[in-house]
């Protein structure tokens, strides 16, 4: 077969399109995502497609921003973590999530996930932060599976229809909830100094909730940490 023949068959070839609740392989879910940049969040969950819908701003733009500012902040002050925003993570051959927010440590500090060749996260992130309608989403469903599977330390899951947020710390292999202390603050057992007042972030009073990260960006231990990495 001459070459020219071979381009006008590849031509013709048409790749299918992503659909939620296809079964595809890793490579098949990545082939069929890059040929659709139309799509901007589609994921593979345990092997099953799930192609998001349009984001609403109340019940997701607005508390996925909340998050990136306070995750941002602590970046911000802690050289060596890195954050991540809606982008792809290879955990294995069968789950290609794509987390609203992802913070992790890099690779040559001693982080367990790396950026592969091709700009992709490889491998399981310290923290990951997802926005989820309520407690019925996949989010905390397989999802969490897979996250505690693979060794994501930290889950958080804001469910917005019940304003409450779980905090999820990787014990002996299984997720145990981060309770708040008497102030109703979450500290992160992965990232020291990530403080939550978990209140104020569900009121979105930003400047609380940073005041409170200050205070935890302000105590020892993250100092400790920072000189650590």
């Amino acid at each position: 077969m001459t070459a020219s023949i071979e381009q006008n068959l590849n031509k013709s070839i048409r790749i299918p399109p992503l659909e939620s609740g296809d079964r595809l392989t890793r490579q098949e879910f990545e082939r069929r995502y890059t040929a659709m940049p139309h799509v901007k969040k589609a994921e593979l969950i345990e092997g099953i497609v799930y192609v998001a819908s349009p984001l609403r701003f109340n019940s997701h733009g607005k508390p996925h921003g909340d998050l990136i500012i306070w995750l941002g902040t602590y970046k911000v002050a802690t050289p060596g973590v890195e954050l991540g925003d809606n982008v792809t993570v290879r955990l294995d051959l069968d789950n290609e999530p794509q987390p609203d927010v992802v913070l992790l440590i890099d690779e040559k500090l001693g982080g367990q996930a790396r950026i592969s060749e091709d700009d992709y996260i490889e491998g399981a992130p310290e923290l990951i932060a997802e926005v989820a309608a309520s407690s019925a989403a996949n989010d905390l469903h397989d999802k969490k599976k897979v996250y505690r599977r693979n060794g994501v330390k930290e889950y958080i899951v804001w469910r917005i229809l019940e304003n409450q947020l779980d905090w999820f710390c990787l014990e002996d292999g299984e997720y145990r909830a981060l309770e708040a202390d008497i102030n109703n603050i979450i500290k992160s057992r992965v990232f020291p100094g990530l403080w939550l007042d978990v209140e104020a972030l569900c009121k979105g009073e930003m400047a609380k909730v940073l005041g409170v990260l200050q205070q935890g960006l302000s105590s020892e231990e993250h100092t400790e940490f920072v000189q650590s990495l």
